[in-house]
C-alpha cells in the first residue's frame, strides 16, 4: 500500500499529477484544494496517498493535508460514492467549507457541487454529521503564481474536467478574471467557482 509520495513534479493537470520519485513516474489523481498549493513542473511535492485497489486497476489519489485525505476516506465510505466522486466534491468546495455544510445540513451547498444530486447530498450529510474530522491549522505550503499566458484556458479546462458545462464555465471565467485582474490560476479559479456557486 502506498501512503506518502516525495518526489518532483513532472508533469501536471487540475485534476492529476505525475511524481517522479527516484525515475519512476507515479499517476496521481487530486482535487482543486491540493492542486492549488502545487508547485511548478520540476518543483518538489510530498503528497499523503490514498491506494484504490479494484481488481482491474490500482489507482493513486493524492492529498496536500491531512484533512483532504480523512475527508476523501469518510466520503468514500458514504453509499454510492466512490472515489471519482469524492474526488469531484473535494474540487467543488474547500475542506473547511465541507465540513461546515455539512455540521448545518447545508443540502443546497452540497447539491450546487457538479455531479452530486439531492439524494447524495442527503446521504452526505447524514452519514458524515457525527463522524467529520476536526480542521487543524493549514498544511499546506503556498505554490508559486501560474503565469498568465493560457490562464484563461487552463481554468476552462479545470471547470469542464469538474462537470461544468462549457458555456457556464466560459462565463464564470470571464467574470472571475475581470473581477481578480492579475490574478493567479488558484485566486481566479476560487473566484469563477463562487461565480458558479451563485
Amino acid at each position: 500500500m502506498i501512503a506518502h509520495l516525495q518526489g518532483r513534479i513532472f508533469e501536471k493537470q487540475p485534476n492529476r499529477v505525475i511524481v517522479d520519485v527516484q525515475g519512476v513516474g507515479y499517476d496521481v489523481s487530486v482535487p482543486l484544494s491540493t492542486f492549488y498549493g502545487l508547485g511548478n513542473v520540476g518543483s518538489d511535492v510530498a503528497l499523503r496517498i490514498h491506494t484504490h485497489v479494484r481488481e482491474d486497476v490500482i489507482a493513486l489519489y493524492g492529498f496536500a493535508t491531512r484533512l483532504e485525505l480523512d475527508l476523501f476516506d469518510r466520503l468514500i465510505g458514504v453509499s454510492g460514492i466512490g472515489p471519482k466522486l469524492a474526488l469531484a466534491v473535494l474540487s467543488g468546495i474547500e475542506p473547511d467549507e465541507l465540513i461546515r455544510a455539512i455540521e448545518q445540513t447545508d443540502v443546497a451547498r452540497l447539491t450546487s457541487i457538479p455531479g452530486v444530486g439531492k439524494k447524495t447530498s442527503e446521504r452526505i450529510v447524514l452519514e458524515l454529521k457525527d463522524r467529520l474530522p476536526k480542521a487543524p491549522p493549514s498544511e499546506r505550503v503556498p505554490g508559486a503564481p501560474v503565469a498568465t499566458s493560457g490562464l484563461r484556458d487552463d481554468l476552462l479546462s479545470a471547470l469542464v474536467n469538474l462537470g461544468y458545462h462549457r458555456p457556464l464555465a466560459e462565463k464564470s471565467v470571464e467574470a472571475a478574471l475581470k473581477a481578480t485582474p492579475g490574478g493567479d490560476f488558484e485566486q481566479v479559479l476560487r473566484r469563477a467557482l463562487r461565480e458558479l456557486a451563485r
